[in-house]
């Protein structure tokens, strides 16, 4: 009697030793909260994104053995393999597969001859439903980045209080009611290495060049300086708006 009532006092503490199955669990959305952290101190936005990314989020479904993640230009979907002693490996179809790996409250993404190690938080902001891959990361993003209130220090509409939503919605700017920032692909390769942020209103709209220095935020014409038979190269022009957050 007293022999079993010790095997089960020892199997007792030793299942309260191992790991909880949850913290390993790595289904959900995680977004490269390092970079948002790193832009919203208020400096140039692409060198936050090309120094802690180039990833900006992975969705996990571990029942479907599924992974999948956007780097802002494209989206990659991958297959789990499986769980190793403590890692997940991704296979992308014949590419070399990366690892995840759950740390705590944090998700790893191995390093590999193409991409350095990357850290992702879960995301906490909410998307609405059947939203794209990215958009949990984006609205993260715009709000620590672009949140908050700024006034039209000058340019049109001098005085305004303008507000940039986390949905992509703007008020109080004249002639826009929507907005998106660049984060790779064409519209980083076309405005070399400017930020830029595209403005529109009912449904038209035109790419400007910002600038970003702590809680100034200047917003010029773009220029584009390429042939007619070249890609296009943008280049700041005349600015067109100067705004300081409040």
């Amino acid at each position: 009697m007293r022999k079993a009532l010790a095997l089960s006092l020892c199997a007792v503490l030793l299942g309260g030793c191992a790991s909880n199955p949850a913290d390993r669990d790595i289904s959900g959305t995680w977004i490269n909260q390092v970079a948002i952290d790193a832009a919203a101190k208020g400096g140039p936005l692409r060198e936050a994104l090309q120094a802690y990314g180039p990833n900006l989020e992975w969705d996990v479904n571990t029942k479907a053995a599924q992974a999948r993640y956007t780097n802002g230009f494209e989206n990659v979907e991958g297959k789990l393999l499986g769980e190793k002693p403590g890692a997940w490996a991704v296979d992308f179809y014949g590419s070399s597969a990366t690892e995840l790996k759950r740390d705590g409250k944090q998700l790893s993404q191995a390093a590999s001859e193409n991409e350095p190690e990357q850290v992702f938080d879960r995301a906490v902001i909410p998307v609405p439903e059947g939203a794209p891959i990215g958009a949990s990361f984006e609205r993260a993003l715009y709000s620590a980045y672009m949140g908050g209130s700024w006034q039209v220090v000058s340019g049109n509409g001098e005085g305004n209080t303008v507000q940039f939503q986390a949905d992509g919605q703007v008020t109080g700017l004249p002639g826009a009611d929507r907005y998106a920032l660049c984060l790779a692909g064409d519209c980083a390769s076309m405005s070399g290495g400017n930020d830029s942020i595209w403005l529109q209103q009912g449904g038209q709209g035109n790419s400007w060049i910002f600038a970003r220095k702590g809680k100034t935020l200047e917003i010029f014409q773009s220029v584009n300086t390429a042939l007619a038979d070249e890609m296009p190269s943008y280049t700041a022009g005349d600015r067109k708006w100067l705004l300081e957050k409040q």
